[in-house]
């Protein structure tokens, strides 16, 4: 039997490229029983291991490998270094801007040169400074390339055995300062300090225009963190008490005023009120509530005064559930970033060696040690890999985020890659097609039928009155057509009455006598045949609707007063609303839509054509086995399945398919199976996360393409001369910025 593996999260500080995450995921994954995965883009490592391994020892590796790491013990902790980045763009522009400057007005820069030594023999001195104004420029520089940028140095120290882009960076940099440094001294070539300042200024600049595109990218999830409630108001002894989050307790009572968010997951005990859950679910429409509704903490409470009383609090709630799996998702890598992982693993040693071959091959064919050199830095500025590691962590972070605005909670990257392959498609009836909760779809009263009971019932046979004797029998009875009737007749304004001499007999129905005006008949409501049994002949308007109704599927309900049928009550699970749009728009997209359900033939085949599922396609009385044996038959057959399902009974399938969606208000097994959970009621996020999957992985290898053929492109031209240090830095920048920016696109 497997150890059960704890998840934990650590924020990483350090990090600047991909080759920094394949150390740290190096090193983490060196340990027995550890399976971590760093993600670039939120700056996180999500490690699952053992229980008896704690976070401290895993920050002690994290350091060992020369990064820095702190636990996230809130999904809250989850910050982008904004700050840090900031500040150091300050102070490397104070001092960059004017050093580019200076350096790039070179008939000025001459022109001053040659005063100042004019000056110094004017006056008999000696002047060893070859370039008064190229000191000034390394004067400004020296904090740039010296403070500024001494993390870059130091990350590039500790990194010498395994390089990461700070190596060519820091050797770039100091390379130039160096040279410029010795070359000015001796007065043996040009001085190209000001691109020791300017790439360092556009490194600083291309990280903090990175951060603050990351930290778009986490808004939706931040959006979704920052409805978790600080206080509550805990009714205590009859009375309000605001108090912190932290002391509410399951089965504790707490009040939500109109405009107030709902402190956590909870039943109504009294008020009435609509609830918006759009921030959670992505539906817009509001939801009315009532004494015995469930409600979703931070949800916002519209026009009523509520009193709730808690069933779920901390990490167990719906949006630390929501959360927690979009952290887990951004935590996770897809199949095509493991490639771009690889690719980066060996691509900066593969420079550095370029950088030196590059030197040595200018030089030896005749060219300056001043232009070699010039020439080699470009190599190393040009090719660091940012865009390449930033691509698809980027593009996941907008989707998970974006996902979850919507109610599409994606639990592994790597469906991304699947659904755009999605040729079939298997839902579940109950719960997923249909809403789940039995409701009378068709009634017929019959007051004609009510003339053989004679004068004496004439003052109280109307349709009220029979609505109130329906609701006064099954408002006694626990049976879900039982229920589904008594909603009905609440809603249609029926009154309760007095009840005698009630029983219930199972399987055929309830009877009682019930106290209507001046007359007590029995009333009886069961199956057609087992009020046949009690009653009259049934009159010809009664006949055909329990015909209609047992055509379409539903259970069919006959109430009877004294032998005599007055009604037909048809119960059902409805469809959803957008369940035919749904099935539609999946068939658009070339998917072959399949209903398999452990409901009858009749009533399956009954769903699927109103829907739009051939019968072909349509599998009645199936197993929790039998649908897993289906998803396995299709792909053995090669076809990509989708499975979509809400209870215990898909939970094989739901495992077993290609790609998987959970209705989100299904079971804990269901959605703990599934790879995607659609928090909505309805089936219209299917077709949107669909969507959403081609959309991001489009970006996704626009991103890779770009950042290929940006490296595949700048090394070449670099290598040839054709470029300047100063220009490589920038395209470098702006290449990374691209990358982040597209990934935007899909908010």
């Amino acid at each position: 039997m497997s150890t059960p593996l704890e998840p934990t999260t650590l924020s990483i500080e350090g990090m600047t490229c991909s080759s920094c995450v394949n150390t740290v995921e190096k090193a983490l994954n060196s340990v027995n029983g550890v399976r971590a995965t760093v993600n670039f883009a939120t700056e996180t490592a999500h490690i699952l291991a053992p229980a008896e391994m704690q976070a401290k020892d895993f920050i002690k590796i994290v350091e060992k490998a020369g990064y820095s790491a702190t636990l996230i013990t809130d999904a809250q902790s989850i910050t982008l270094h904004n700050k840090k980045s900031g500040r150091a763009l300050f102070f490397a522009s104070i001092f960059a801007i004017p050093a580019v400057a200076l350096s790039m007005v070179m008939s000025w820069h001459h022109q001053v040169d040659m005063w100042i030594h004019e000056a110094l023999d004017y006056f008999g001195l000696l002047h060893p400074l070859y370039s008064p104004t190229a000191w000034a420029v390394i004067a400004l520089s020296a904090p740039v390339v010296i403070l500024v940028a001494y993390p870059i140095h130091k990350a590039a120290l500790r990194n010498l055995l395994h390089p990461t882009m700070d190596n060519l960076i820091s050797m770039g940099s100091l390379a130039a300062f160096g040279w410029s440094i010795y070359a000015n001294s001796t007065g043996i070539g040009d001085v190209y300090t000001e691109v020791a300042a300017g790439v360092i200024f556009f490194v600083i600049l291309g990280r903090f225009l990175e951060t603050r595109a990351k930290a778009k990218a986490s808004n939706a999830l931040s959006s979704l963190l920052a409805l978790d409630s600080k206080e509550v108001t805990i009714i205590r002894g009859g009375f309000p008490l605001i108090t912190s989050i932290d002391q509410l307790q399951i089965g504790d009572e707490f009040e939500v005023r109109p405009g107030d968010r709902i402190a956590t997951d909870g039943i109504v005990i009294s008020g009435e009120s609509t609830v918006d859950n759009s921030m959670l679910t992505g539906e817009s429409k509001p939801v009315d509530v009532r004494p015995g509704s469930q409600v979703i903490g931070a949800s916002l409470n519209h026009n009523g005064r509520l009193v709730v009383r808690a069933t779920r609090i901390g990490s167990d709630t719906e949006l630390a559930r929501i959360t927690s799996m979009v952290i887990s998702a951004q935590g996770t890598k897809a199949p095509i970033q493991r490639l771009a992982d690889r690719i980066s693993a060996v691509f900066v040693p593969i420079v550095t060696v370029l950088a030196i071959g590059t030197f040595a091959g200018w030089y030896l064919t005749g060219s300056t040690l001043t232009q070699s050199i010039s020439i080699a830095i470009t190599v190393l500025v040009i090719a660091c890999p940012c865009a390449l590691g930033l691509a698809t962590p980027v593009a996941l972070l907008v989707a998970s985020g974006r996902g979850a605005l919507r109610g599409i909670v994606i639990r592994e990257p790597r469906v991304l890659e699947v659904a755009r392959k999605v040729d079939t498609v298997l839902f579940d009836k109950t719960g997923t097609l249909t809403e789940g909760v039995m409701n009378v779809q068709q009634v017929t009263l019959s007051l004609s039928a009510g003339n053989v009971l004679g004068a004496s019932f004439a003052s109280i046979l109307t349709e009220e009155k029979i609505l109130s004797s329906a609701l006064a029998i099954e408002s006694l009875n626990s049976h879900p057509v039982a229920l589904s009737i008594s909603r009905y007749a609440l809603s249609n304004k029926a009154t309760k009455l007095e009840v005698n001499e009630f029983s219930v007999t199972p399987g055929a129905g309830a009877a009682g006598r019930v106290h209507i005006g001046d007359r007590s008949p029995v009333v009886l409501i069961g199956s057609p045949a087992a009020v046949a049994h009690s009653a009259t002949a049934f009159h010809s308007e009664i006949k055909q609707a329990i015909e209609l109704g047992e055509a379409a599927g539903l259970t069919v309900a006959v109430l009877a007063w004294d032998g005599v049928a007055l009604a037909v009550f048809s119960v059902g699970d409805q469809l959803k609303e957008n369940a035919a749009e749904t099935v539609s728009s999946l068939r658009a997209r070339g998917i072959t839509p399949w209903l398999v359900t452990g409901d009858s033939s009749q009533v399956a085949a009954n769903v699927a054509s109103v829907v739009g599922i051939d019968a072909a396609h349509v599998v009645s009385h199936a197993l929790p086995e039998t649908k897993l044996e289906i998803v396995q038959k299709l792909k053995s057959e090669g076809r990509t399945v989708l499975m979509i399902g809400d209870g215990i009974n898909d939970a094989a399938a739901l495992t077993a398919a290609d790609l998987s969606m959970a209705m989100g208000t299904g079971t804990d097994t269901a959605i703990n199976s599934a790879d995607i959970t659609l928090m909505q009621s309805g089936l219209n996020n299917v077709v949107e996360a669909l969507k959403l999957s081609t959309k991001t992985m489009k970006i996704i290898r626009l991103n890779m393409g770009w950042a290929l053929i940006y490296n595949v492109i700048g090394l070449p031209i670099a290598a040839a001369g054709l470029l300047t240090p100063l220009y490589a830095a920038a395209a470098m920048a702006a290449s990374s910025v691209l990358v982040v920016t597209n990934s935007l696109r899909i908010k």
